[in-house]
């Protein structure tokens, strides 16, 4: 009896100094250490209950490792272990969205969300792949719940603002982006946003000064030259286009999408 406790408790050890270990390797970046560590002490204990939490950080080693279907099948095996881990689910919903698989993505954040009803991260991914689809009812339900706990989510607002000015609502979607910048007046995405909408509306000034203001906050921002270089071209001022081209390419844009943007 005492030699089997014994030997109970130098396998935990065992476990936990080798689980230590992989974690120190992760605070290293030396991530196929970790791995190798996490593995090991898997075998130790195969049946250990925190073995789930150890798939989770497996998955996100592949993840890193640009191994995606790698990481998904040990985001899976650690779900076997424990069906109700919403982190677990999370990162595996992400992978598949990342990956392009919508339907599944939106059943992990579904289950999620019957586990934590008020859970932000699925709601508003939820919230998204819904608008992706057009299904614009449930897409706006989960953005109402998410503005209901937090009046203020930024995020979940400008996912409805975009989803009511799809969804033939325009007024109420400028109303929305209107108040938005009334309490974030520093955010460039929000003047790139209302440009954006104000350019469909064919309110070209209007666009170009709101896009101009994107830029004056945040100038190494590769994406609000793009937008105003779309907006010259549309308003057939090619020269101007082509000059914000060459500041969107000197912060990072790429240059054939550039030239293809130009023909």
């Amino acid at each position: 009896m005492l030699l089997g406790w014994s030997l109970h408790l130098s396998a935990q050890t065992s476990y936990e100094d080798l689980v230590r270990q992989a974690f120190d390797a992760l605070a290293k970046d030396s991530l196929t250490q970790a791995e190798g560590l996490f593995r090991q002490a898997m075998q130790e204990n195969p049946s250990h209950r925190s073995n789930y939490i150890l798939f989770r950080y497996l998955g996100r080693i592949k993840e890193q490792q640009g191994r995606d279907e790698e990481a998904l099948e040990n985001y899976t095996s650690g779900l076997n272990l424990n069906t109700q881990d919403t982190d677990l689910r999370l990162d595996r919903a992400a992978l598949l969205y990342r990956m392009g698989n919508e339907a599944r993505a939106l059943s992990d954040y579904t289950d999620v969300l019957d586990i934590e009803p008020e859970n932000i991260e699925a709601l508003q991914m939820r919230a998204h792949i819904y608008a992706l689809r057009h299904d614009n009812k449930r897409a706006r339900q989960d953005y109402e719940a998410i503005l209901r706990r937090e009046p203020l989510n930024e995020k979940a607002y400008i996912g409805l603002i975009l989803l009511n000015d799809n969804d033939n609502r325009p007024r109420e979607a400028m109303e929305q982006i209107n108040s938005l910048i009334a309490v974030y007046p520093k955010h460039a995405v929000l003047y790139a946003i209302r440009g954006g909408m104000e350019q469909r509306r064919r309110q070209y000034e209007l666009a170009q000064r709101d896009l101009t203001q994107a830029i004056e906050i945040e100038p190494t921002n590769p994406d609000f030259y793009v937008s105003r270089a779309t907006l010259f071209l549309e308003m057939r001022k090619k020269k101007l286009a082509r000059l914000d081209t060459q500041m969107a390419i000197k912060y990072g844009a790429d240059p054939k999408e550039m030239a293809s943007l130009l023909k």
